[in-house]
């Protein structure tokens, strides 16, 4: 165990880290209405106010209730409107109609959220060093930071879906905000493939090396036999994806998997949501709005099957998870980030003759189902909902994109979503056999 001055020295990094991630949640709705923080375009995204109070009661329920002597939920019917789907720990309000909470209010949530803020530090400050408890308590507390790190980015991309529903084409920020320059385009490398040799790797969090946080699903480490392979060295740019659209690729079926040809022709897709074309012009609504596509940027918001279909149609397949995380374990995890401000994908910058861009810009969708690991084993408690029970019927993606934070992705980080999910930050990799 540390010792207790460093333990003091944790501890007030500790708050400081609360501190500066709650307020980074409460900053990105800061140029939002009450109006727009109630939107919910579909089933799948929620609206802002909700992120605002579910983040809120996730330190409420899972922090404050079970460590806290004394501690009192602020509202107990929070507990059924702000639960997502924790069957342990009791009813949750229809996440369809999430979008009827007017109340309570925007502000009535703000309040809350300080609230549970002044309590969580209260705790921090009077954690016995000594206490068997503090270590799980630390612990709990750096899961709701990682936790409300991945709401902050379904907030951007939820916003994202909603204001696109509106016929003005809203932004949610105006040009020039974080250094976003339309007109500031670069060049896109050549794509290449850059030759992996395979054989026997570990993939996965070490938890007695590997330092840092790390979701449960990222465990255990484990061996992998790879065969010999190609990956791209840069993701597939709009003008790539473009030359497939006017191939015929959305109309063609020898490229879709079954499912992938059911949606395209129930849903009526014929390119990547937030495309449009007008006078001839193909545009791409942004969180800047509504901007003429960018060739050289990587081409977003696809689903698996799109990206699968496109593989296909080039020759080539996606990576299958251990592939990617083989080649990213060696590279350094950094990219366009949240923290650049961008809020979007960026044109490879690099040199050529290294596999480049798999941090950040976009999630990219692999050829690999997501499972349990050899050995995995849920934590027990209403915790253990957190990842297990979703390990069904979903592919994982990997590497973080430009909505996700730095501090919150790592060469063992698995996403994971549906394959025709498309509203988020998706994008696509290509890989083939040696």
């Amino acid at each position: 165990m540390a010792q207790p001055q460093d333990r003091a020295v944790c501890e007030r990094a500790l708050s400081s880290r609360f501190t500066e991630v709650r307020a980074h949640t409460v900053a990105m709705v800061a140029g939002l209405t009450p109006e727009d923080c109630n939107l919910q375009a579909m089933p799948d995204t929620s609206p802002a106010k909700w992120h605002l109070a579910h983040t809120a009661w996730f330190f409420e329920a899972f922090v404050l209730e079970p460590f806290a002597v004394g501690y009192q939920p602020v509202d107990p019917r929070y507990g059924v409107l702000f639960n997502s789907y924790y069957n342990g720990i009791g009813e949750q309000f229809p996440r369809a109609q999430r979008g009827l909470l007017s109340r309570p209010a925007l502000g009535e949530v703000q309040a809350y959220r300080d609230q549970v803020d002044v309590a969580v530090l209260e705790l921090i400050d009077e954690v016995d060093p000594q206490a068997a408890s503090a270590g799980a308590i630390f612990d709990r507390i750096e899961l709701g930071l990682h936790h409300e790190a991945q709401h902050q980015e379904l907030l951007l991309t939820d916003i994202k879906y909603n204001l696109f529903q509106n016929p003005l084409l809203p932004a949610y920020r105006s040009d020039g905000e974080g250094g976003f320059d339309p007109d500031q385009r670069a060049e896109p490398l050549p794509l290449t493939f850059i030759d992996c040799a395979g054989g026997e790797v570990c993939v996965g969090h070490d938890k007695n090396s590997d330092s840092g946080f790390c979701f449960d699903n990222e465990r255990p480490r484990h061996k992998v036999l790879l065969q010999p392979f190609r990956m791209s060295n840069r993701l597939v740019t709009n003008a790539e994806y473009l030359a497939f659209i006017e191939q015929g690729g959305y109309r063609d079926p020898q490229y879709w998997l079954s499912d992938g040809w059911a949606e395209v022709q129930q849903q009526g897709w014929t390119q990547p949501l937030y495309w449009g074309r007008v006078d001839g012009q193909w545009l791409e609504y942004t969180l800047n709005g509504l901007q003429p596509l960018d060739p050289a940027a990587p081409v977003s918001h696809v689903s698996y099957f799109e990206a699968q279909a496109y593989a296909a149609w080039s020759g080539h397949r996606l990576p299958t998870e251990a592939e990617w995380e083989s080649v990213a374990a060696g590279l350094p995890c950094a990219g366009n980030f949240v923290d650049s401000g961008l809020l979007h994908p960026q044109t490879a910058q690099g040199k050529g003759g290294r596999v480049l861009q798999l941090y950040g810009d976009c999630w990219e969708w692999t050829n690999s189902a997501y499972l349990p690991y050899p050995g995995y084993k849920a934590p027990t408690g209403a915790v253990g909902e957190y990842n297990g029970k979703f390990m069904s019927g979903q592919m994982v993606l990997r590497g973080g994109s430009c909505m996700s934070h730095a501090f919150h992705v790592r060469a063992s980080y698995r996403n994971f979503f549906y394959p025709p999910d498309r509203w988020q930050c998706t994008g696509i990799r290509l890989a083939a056999d040696l």
